[in-house]
């Protein structure tokens, strides 16, 4: 029998017939009542692995919020019945640690969350996943990071720091503030993209992450974490924080040689896996006079090609040899469907092409923030 995977909105996880569509279980894996599963769930070897995280930065800003309690991490669940195997999370639970004068319990720590999907790798028995930002003190040195735990038990085998000092949380910007807000308010620098697993020429194995600052760190995951790299293909400094024209969220694409990375308006980066340099970058004009198109959306990667989406909704395909433009399509306009449902494309700034069987699938039109041009259409290429 097969079944379907998948978590929503409120932290639960559901298992489907895939061939029926009948619920064969459902669990909840966070009891918080801002938990939620943001990134896909894994399934590896009779378990089912779900990145937890939250919603709790964006209003813990209010002076009247009992902040914060949330916390990110990541749960294991058998697959034939959804039962809870070990759950591990980013924080210690949070303690009360400051109490206001209009009455609101401030607590800590507290952290983001998990929001990618989790990396297997079954030589080490481990699991890797990149991890949000600190939201209340004490700072979790488990925040803004990656992390390897151990697929049997949960257990921490090792982790790396990509950012220090970033406690962050929403509506904090104003005078009417809550006094759980930090003094110096973090960058906001999660690591919200999936670890890549790549095994180099030489036989030994990295393991490639991205950073809001458009980083791309490299890992050994066969010497607990050890930085094999850091570099930054968008030419902003390495470790910068500001708000610059590079970042990398979303995710990556490899094809062992090179990995790639969607850096926003600094374009698509293209480093090479075994020395960290740079072998090029794709920038695309934007259209109507807006200057350089974003292009923040994962990237998907086959033999000798790229495939890139824009936040101002068109579709780029470019070498991955040299990265030079092969085509593009604008999918930021009215189509004709099959369904005979009118539809329009828009902004591609988030989930990257499917490719599978010689056809490049794109969802065009989530407009994830504002001023993205919203729209409703799934698009199918093929090579004829």
């Amino acid at each position: 029998r097969w079944a379907v995977f998948f978590g929503d909105g409120h932290a639960n996880v559901f298992a489907v017939d895939a061939q029926t569509g009948r619920q064969l279980w459902k669990t909840r894996v966070d009891d918080h009542v801002v938990a939620r599963i943001t990134g896909g769930v894994k399934y590896h070897d009779g378990r089912v692995y779900v990145p937890i995280s939250g919603s709790e930065e964006f209003n813990s800003g209010n002076k009247d919020y009992p902040c914060c309690t949330a916390r990110g991490g990541v749960a294991a669940l058998e697959a034939n019945t959804g039962k809870e195997v070990w759950k591990t999370y980013l924080a210690d639970p949070p303690k009360p640690w400051k109490k206001p004068a209009n009455g609101a319990q401030l607590y800590g720590p507290a952290t983001g969350g998990v929001w990618n999907s989790p990396t297997i790798d079954p030589v080490r028995s481990a699991l890797y996943v990149g991890t949000g930002d600190a939201v209340t003190p004490p700072e979790s040195p488990l925040t803004d990071a990656v992390i390897a735990l151990d697929l049997k038990t949960g257990k921490l085998l090792w982790s790396h720091r990509a950012t220090e000092n970033d406690l962050f949380m929403g509506g904090c910007g104003g005078a009417n503030r809550s006094e759980a807000c930090p003094e110096k308010l973090g960058p906001d620098y999660d690591i919200g993209n999936s670890p890549i697993l790549v095994t180099l020429g030489n036989g030994k194995r990295a393991l490639f992450a991205g950073t809001k600052g458009a980083d791309v760190l490299a890992l050994d995951p066969d010497a607990n974490g050890k930085v094999l790299f850091r570099v930054n293909p968008s030419g902003q400094p390495v470790g910068f924080t500001g708000r610059g024209r590079g970042g990398i969220v979303w995710g990556g694409a490899t094809d062992q040689r090179q990995v790639y990375y969607g850096m926003g308006a600094a374009g698509i980066g293209a480093v090479q896996s075994a020395d960290g340099k740079t072998a090029w970058v794709f920038s695309a004009p934007g259209v109507g006079g807006r200057g350089v198109a974003a292009l923040g959306a994962a990237p998907t990667a086959i033999p000798g090609v790229v495939f890139q989406g824009s936040g101002d909704g068109r579709l780029f395909a470019v070498s991955a040899t040299d990265g030079k433009q092969l085509w593009e399509f604008d999918t930021a306009q009215d189509i004709a469907t099959v369904n005979k449902v009118p539809a329009r494309g828009g902004a591609i700034a988030t989930a990257g092409a499917v490719v599978v069987d010689g056809m490049v699938y794109i969802g065009s039109g989530y407009a994830i923030n504002s001023g993205a041009q919203a729209g409703n259409v799934l698009l199918a290429f093929g090579v004829d």
